[in-house]
């Protein structure tokens, strides 16, 4: 609310002058006196409040305007987010991908079939992401937290899983041939169909890993596991993984 507070008339030069002692002050207090009758004037101009109130209801309009428009800036965000993913398919290094899958990811965007092949993505931070059907094959990701991501058919051939928390993740009938998931936790991972000849699984957790129905781990190599279901190990090997520890487990 404006609230205006009407401005006292000014004395008449003849009484400011009488009251001042010093003749040398009089150019300043002269000039003082001519600001504090513009000042007046402009206090009593009806004009200046009606455009403070315009100013107070710009402001308003501005706020509405904002806030019915957030929805079209969130779809300007998201193409940009895939505008780069999609200009840098199939190029090494980041290009801003790892930005771009967290944003959409963190909106709920849902991933399917994104193609991130060859890209350096270590660290990216992707849990609960919707990656059925995505192309991760040869992509970097070592050091990353891909927790409870769905990789339902997807491909991750080749790709560099180091050390990256998996866990609870979905690789139904997933590509994992030759993948290094050296270090990696897959604590509760359901790898029913998943084709795994070639992995490098040294190291990894495997507390609660669905594995039943994996689908093939020829050369796959199982050196140092770690909380290895019961009964895994023996059908592993007896279906063509191997135990050797080698350099840099």
């Amino acid at each position: 609310m404006i609230v205006r507070t009407p401005r006292a008339r000014p004395v008449p030069w003849a009484t400011k002058k009488q009251r001042t002692s010093a003749q040398w002050l009089l150019p300043l207090v002269g000039l003082d006196w001519v600001w504090e009758w513009v000042a007046f004037a402009l206090s009593n101009w009806v004009f200046l409040e009606v455009l403070e109130y315009l100013g107070s209801f710009s402001v308003l309009v501005a706020v509405i305007f904002y806030f019915s428009e957030s929805g079209d800036r969130v779809k300007l965000r998201h193409y940009q987010a895939w505008q780069v993913i999609n200009t840098a398919q199939g190029k090494g290094g980041s290009g801003g991908r790892i930005e771009a899958l967290q944003e959409l990811n963190h909106d709920k965007v849902p991933l399917v079939g994104v193609d991130v092949s060859s890209a350096f993505l270590q660290g990216l931070q992707l849990q609960n992401a919707n990656l059925l059907r995505s192309d991760f094959s040869s992509a970097d990701l070592r050091n990353s937290n891909l927790s409870r991501s769905d990789f339902t058919l997807a491909n991750l051939a080749s790709s560099n899983l180091r050390y990256a928390i998996l866990d609870h993740a979905q690789f139904i009938q997933a590509d994992l041939h030759d993948a290094d998931l050296t270090g990696a936790s897959l604590v509760g991972g359901d790898f029913s169909g998943v084709t795994l000849d070639g992995a490098d699984l040294r190291g990894t957790d495997l507390r609660d890993m669905h594995w039943q129905q994996i689908k093939s781990m020829a050369r796959t190599n199982l050196a140092g596991v770690k909380n290895a279901p019961a009964g895994f190990l023996a059908w592993a090997l007896a279906h063509g993984a191997v135990a050797e520890p080698g350099a840099d487990p």
